[in-house]
């Protein structure tokens, strides 16, 4: 198995992805007129608009706490950290780069997943890529293999990562056993998943927030602390990236580790264009009555996720004289360090606190994709469920026992796969796009509340769900 995900990741993060994603995000903002930048006030405008809902779908704040409960992960505390190790200072500019860029293709994904978004057996919104791969490309055969991808990793491969960052945390803070923590993980998920979205997505309103509040305002204390640093540490983050230093214990050194490890690692966390948040993007009820206003709530999740929680973490980890050029260590453990060089012991137990908090909201909100996939493969009934939230837990315990090595390897071949079935089928979709963004801040621009007319779009006829998009939901 080492050998197969070795060989799939070399192609995927060797030719594919690394560039795909950049090129995909840059497409992107400049077909849309550099959307992310300009129109940045709309993001928090639609957010915080309404935090009302029909009974189909959950409010647009519910939809973004949900995508950050699987964003803000291991990938903000242990990923960071490895692409610090890996990659140099540099890799964290590169994240920036990913996430500035990616904004633009959250935003079209997400777009996508509202437009084409339907009703399931119970009345509940249901969409993602999957469905505009089969609906607005004509292809269900190619949305099948993306579900089946999204069930292998976000379902399955994912939650075993978190679980094994929040194993290995509070065994070294609190000398719990991994399996024994695996074991409590899984009761913990049980009870929320088996809820279903809606109570997915009640707990992630109140958690979300609370823990990215909480993270942030600690690292905001150590950058006061450290002010006189920072020019410093921005300086070597920028040379670093384009290989005036190098890279060290990078593969290739220099540029080549930085960018690598900077994308790779700037993917893994704030998602973009992989195809996930906009599995929940689908559920929400946007306000206003438009699908570009649901694409802008997830813009803004990667936002926070890498332009802030990620560089809080980098910033806090350069800042505390632990790090060192070809370091051994790295990971979770290497956040920790940094903290107790800035807090002392506590900073272990804080880390370890915030991982289990980050990846616990990780798992459920990895786990509400799921479902959505499971609905569009026609499984998403009673039986289909259980046995999809069983071996949720299953990955759990298995994950929180496993080399951090293995995982993340798995998880990189299995999201390398989403990927780039994800962004060759939003490129395909762009037109679409960009008339729905056009239409939405003409409205915005003439004093209108945007809101989407199906009449004004007849290439669309029959290929979305008149039902949900009639003028009289608006």
């Amino acid at each position: 198995m080492d050998a197969i995900i070795d060989f799939l990741n070399t192609i995927f993060w060797g030719y594919v992805l690394i560039y795909g994603l950049l090129a995909v995000g840059i497409y992107f903002t400049i077909r849309l007129g550099f959307l992310q930048f300009v129109h940045f006030p709309e993001f928090f405008r639609v957010v915080l608009s309404s935090s009302e809902t029909d009974k189909s779908g959950i409010t647009p704040l519910q939809a973004l706490t949900v995508s950050l409960a699987s964003r803000v992960g291991t990938g903000n505390l242990a990923g960071v950290a490895v692409a610090l190790t890996l990659g140099g200072p540099g890799a964290i500019f590169w994240m920036w780069m990913v996430a500035l860029v990616g904004m633009a293709t959250a935003y079209a994904e997400s777009t996508l997943a509202q437009l084409y978004k339907t009703r399931n057996a119970e009345g509940n919104y249901r969409g993602g890529p999957a469905f505009y791969i089969a609906r607005g490309l004509g292809a269900p055969w190619a949305g099948g293999i993306f579900s089946v991808c999204l069930i292998l990793s976000f379902g399955l491969v994912f939650n075993a990562v978190q679980a094994n960052s929040i194993a290995g945390a509070v065994e070294t803070a609190f000398g719990i056993p991994t399996f024994a923590c695996g074991i409590i993980l899984a009761l913990l998920t049980g009870i929320v998943i088996f809820g279903g979205i809606k109570q997915i997505a009640r707990v992630a309103e109140i958690v979300v927030p609370f823990m990215a509040i909480a993270y942030l305002a600690v690292a905001i204390i150590i950058i006061i602390l450290h002010l006189s640093e920072i020019p410093a540490v921005f300086g070597m983050i920028i040379s670093n990236a384009f290989g005036v230093q190098e890279a060290a214990g990078g593969v290739t050194g220099g540029l080549a580790a930085a960018m690598l490890n900077g994308v790779k690692r700037g993917l893994f966390s704030n998602e973009a264009g992989m195809g996930s948040a906009p599995n929940i993007a689908a559920v929400a009820t946007p306000d206003p009555h438009h699908p570009s206003s649901q694409g802008l709530v997830q813009a803004l999740g990667v936002f926070i996720d890498t332009l802030l929680i990620c560089s809080a973490t980098a910033f806090m980890i350069l800042l505390s004289g632990v790090y060192t050029p070809g370091m051994e260590t790295t990971g979770t453990e290497l956040t920790q360090m940094a903290l107790d060089a800035h807090i002392g012991s506590a900073g272990n137990y804080f880390v370890a606190i915030a991982i289990f908090f980050f990846a616990f909201t990780s798992i459920i909100g990895n786990y509400s994709y799921a479902e959505n996939a499971l609905t569009f493969l026609h499984a998403g009934n009673r039986t289909g469920l259980t046995i999809m939230r069983i071996a949720v837990l299953l990955m759990v315990v298995w994950g929180a026992i496993q080399s951090v090595a293995t995982v993340f390897n798995a998880a990189d071949a299995s999201m390398g796969l989403m990927a780039t079935i994800n962004l060759i089928a939003i490129v395909l979709l762009s037109g679409t796009v960009a008339k729905l963004t056009k239409d939405y801040f003409a409205q915005r621009k003439a004093g209108y509340t945007p809101t989407f007319h199906a009449a004004d779009y007849d290439e669309l006829r029959g290929r979305i769900d008149d039902t949900i998009w009639h003028r009289d939901n608006a």
